[in-house]
């Protein structure tokens, strides 16, 4: 079917080729002399600027999150419009397929109903431009999609996850689950004992089964277009300093489409006073020592 752009631009064609008269052209290409002479009040420009601003802010998205954004931010510009833009600015990206596991081995997700009830742990991998090894730490809660942490350093010992983790406990409060993968650093026997210290229960995934994880992966997916294929990184506290901005972005503004278009904060806010939540433990010498 021909659009009606399509057929104006046969119609110029014809006169600038041939001379033919607007009457005639219409004639022939099967359009209204009225639609012809027509022209558009609309003025799309602000939602053009706005649309280029978040293609060129976050070019990995696509129109569901930029349409999610805009509404967000207040413009009340209809879906229907913002596509039609959207698609005559060229911004329509390839929808990648989805691989799906056959019936009889799919896995429900959990129900939850509150935050801290389930955070997933994972680790990405990365290089710094000097050639050394960056890894990064992401933890997630899974009620709101928040991202509770993305932090890189050069290696990430149990010892490190468990100081990163009391600091986020120690301001977010204390998860009664984690899961996590069968990485060393939680198959350690000094975060198991904290776990079990802090009666957090651990839930490992299936060896090989990423997809036991997902709102994990999805969050590794969205942080390595935005972040880790995005910039080139020189030391750990330039990383760090981008990656908290983008936790930020991530849970202030971010749209979730599971979250009906919220982002994380506004799906689920937490309290802004800190939580002190973590158990005492005791030292080999004897003495009572906080975690916090």
């Amino acid at each position: 079917m021909v659009t009606l752009m399509g057929k104006r631009e046969v119609g110029d064609y014809l006169i600038d080729k041939y001379s033919a008269s607007i009457k005639l052209v219409c004639l022939l290409v099967g359009i209204a002399r009225s639609s012809w002479y027509y022209l558009s009040k609309k003025d799309d420009t602000e939602l053009e600027l706005k649309l280029q601003e978040l293609a060129e802010k976050y070019p990995t998205r696509g129109f569901d999150n930029y349409y999610g954004r805009l509404r967000r931010t207040g413009h009340k510009w209809g879906r229907k419009r913002v596509l039609r833009v959207y698609r005559t600015l060229g911004l329509v990206r390839r929808k990648k397929r989805r691989r799906k596991l056959p019936v009889n081995e799919r896995k429900p997700m959990e129900q939850l109903s509150a935050l801290n009830e389930i955070w997933a742990l994972d680790f990405m991998s990365d290089t710094l431009t000097d050639g050394r090894q960056l890894r990064v730490f992401n933890a997630i809660d899974e009620y709101n999609r928040e991202s509770l942490i993305s932090r890189g350093s050069i290696s990430f010992p149990s010892a490190r996850v468990i100081r990163e983790l009391e600091e986020v406990i120690e301001a977010k409060g204390k998860p009664k689950i984690i899961r996590v993968d069968n990485g060393p650093e939680f198959r350690s026997g000094t975060f198991q004992k904290w776990c079990s210290d802090q009666e957090i229960e651990i839930q490992f995934i299936s060896p090989g089964r990423p997809m036991e994880n997902g709102k994990m992966e999805r969050l590794n997916r969205t942080f390595r277009e935005d972040i880790l294929d995005a910039y080139l990184f020189s030391s750990i506290s330039q990383f760090n300093i981008i990656a908290q901005k983008w936790v930020d972005d991530y849970n202030e503004t971010h749209p979730h489409e599971s979250l009906g278009g919220k982002s994380p904060q506004d799906f689920a806010t937490r309290p802004k006073e800190s939580f002190g939540v973590l158990k005492p433990q005791n030292s080999p010498s004897g003495l009572t020592l906080f975690s916090n």
